[in-house]
């Protein structure tokens, strides 16, 4: 339970990993693709490791780290250059809009779990790393299975995007909440929960359902009791250790954390 001097008046969730796309496998697969084509392997963990920012910025992080640039070096003869990242989210852009549309489902119970809240008066913000274009295809998505935030910002409604505080400044705008401590924000990956700090809100970070597991519902239902329940505190030790507030499964389990 959130123990708090002043109610919560809005919640502002992240999308793939939070509420869509349970183990936020669909942005993934496209990040190793892009790599790929250039003739550069990456590793899954290297493809999740900056989760949450701009895809843009996803990509040049990707590009910078050591292995992956000694990579792209011994390939091209030269370090990756802006006109090379361009290109890779140039890329990025149509095969991720075909991952979009194949691995949008919403998790489950979060229809249900946004009714609760909203029944409470809470309102319904959104934000994401997603362009306001490939959003076009997860909103409709979403509504037809139930969720539909009264906000939505994206990445390219800002000047820079995680962890930079900007999207939740403009969502709690839209959604006429302020100050921003009586405002929730929720994601799935640590620089969402830094984005939200940076903010002023109060973070949740999101364990089983996120990037940091990494594994649909079906891949999480194989696993041993004693291995998941392993995997999640890992996952909330270090949503704890860079300042979540709290943390829940998944979204489902928010209305209990705010009763």
């Amino acid at each position: 339970m959130i123990e708090l001097t002043h109610p919560i008046e809005a919640i502002i969730f992240d999308w793939a990993g939070t509420t869509v796309d349970y183990g936020s496998r669909a942005p993934t697969s496209v990040f190793m693709e892009v790599f790929r084509r250039n003739g550069v392997e990456i590793t899954v963990a290297e493809a999740r490791g900056p989760m949450g920012r701009t895809k843009r910025d996803h990509i040049l992080e990707i590009a910078s780290l050591p292995r992956v640039a000694e990579l792209w070096f011994k390939r091209h003869g030269r370090t990756p250059s802006d006109i090379d990242i361009d290109q890779m989210y140039y890329d990025f852009l149509p095969l991720q809009k075909d991952a979009l549309v194949a691995g949008t489902d919403v998790i489950p119970g979060v229809p249900e779990a946004v009714d609760k809240l909203r029944e409470r008066g809470l309102k319904i913000g959104s934000s994401t790393g997603y362009a306001r274009e490939l959003m076009g295809i997860v909103v409709p998505i979403a509504a037809r299975a139930g969720y539909s935030p009264d906000v939505v910002i994206c990445a390219d409604d800002v000047p820079s995007g995680r962890p930079a505080p900007w999207m939740n400044f403009l969502a709690a705008q839209q959604l006429g909440v302020y100050p921003m401590d009586r405002i929730l924000v929720v994601d799935d990956t640590p620089i969402g929960i830094e984005a939200g700090l940076n903010a002023g809100a109060i973070t949740v970070g999101v364990t089983k359902t996120g990037n940091s597991l990494g594994l649909s519902e079906a891949e999480v239902s194989q696993l041993s009791q004693t291995d998941l329940q392993s995997r999640l505190a890992n996952i909330e030790s270090d949503f704890r250790a860079i300042g979540a507030h709290f943390t829940i499964p998944s979204v489902a389990d928010l209305p209990m954390l705010l009763l």
